[in-house]
């Protein structure tokens, strides 16, 4: 049976600069990993290579069997790589609607307007004229609506109030319960055990830390983002 998404060996930075180094693991659709660690650990560069904003020194990555790695962005999301950044996460000169009606939007929106009332007030604002709380939200509604099997999420609670980050934690559970995989780049420990199957630390761009649900404690990963 081919695994839904495999990393083998990824390595990759800025121009010369590398800054994650031989990254493997896998995950299965309807899954959900946690990759957590400090500011500057890698985070958003394993985001970016698994997305292909930056093209890998070295390595893989395989979506069903098929490589990803000589790909950029827009072919990846072609075949279902969707990608929330940590920053520049909207078209600020946009309304909050046309961002939400960006691409092959499938999802229906009440739902989402119903946890995250906000978005509807302001659907005819323009996103730029929101608070970065508001935009984080609506960039994270949007990668929830989109039409993709491969979900990459950068840092989504950074600035969101606590009873936003608990209805992004359902939206994301049930995005993986309808089979989607998903990686969550976070510093947040809340959320990353509240959603996740399996995590990831990386530290100096490398593992440093691997493990489940059930086989990590709570201490464990507090341990290991405070180093």
């Amino acid at each position: 049976m081919t695994v839904f998404l495999e990393i083998e060996d990824l390595t990759g930075g800025y121009g010369d600069a590398t800054v994650l180094f031989d990254v493997t693991c896998s995950l299965e659709s309807g899954q959900i990993l946690g990759v957590l660690g400090r500011n500057g650990v890698g985070k958003s560069t394993l985001a970016r290579l698994v997305q292909g904003g930056l093209m890998a020194h070295s390595g893989d990555v395989r979506l069903k069997g098929r490589s990803l790695t000589k790909l950029p962005a827009y072919a990846r999301r072609a075949v279902g790589v969707g990608y929330m950044p940590q920053t520049s996460m909207v078209f600020d000169d946009l309304s909050v609607y046309d961002n939400l009606n960006l691409g092959q939007n499938k999802k229906p929106l009440d739902p989402y307007f119903d946890l995250f009332p906000r978005l509807a007030e302001r659907l005819h604002q323009k996103a730029g004229t929101m608070s970065g709380g508001e935009r984080k939200i609506l960039a994270f509604v949007r990668s929830m609506i989109e039409d993709t099997r491969l979900i990459v999420l950068d840092e989504p609670s950074e600035g969101v109030q606590p009873e936003n980050i608990s209805h992004m934690a359902r939206c994301i559970k049930e995005r993986a319960s309808d089979g989607a995989g998903i990686i969550l780049c976070e510093q947040n420990l809340t959320l990353l055990r509240e959603v996740s199957d399996s995590f990831l630390g990386l530290d100096t761009g490398r593992i440093q830390l691997r493990g489940t649900a059930d086989t990590l404690k709570p201490e464990d990963l507090r341990e290991f983002i405070s180093l």
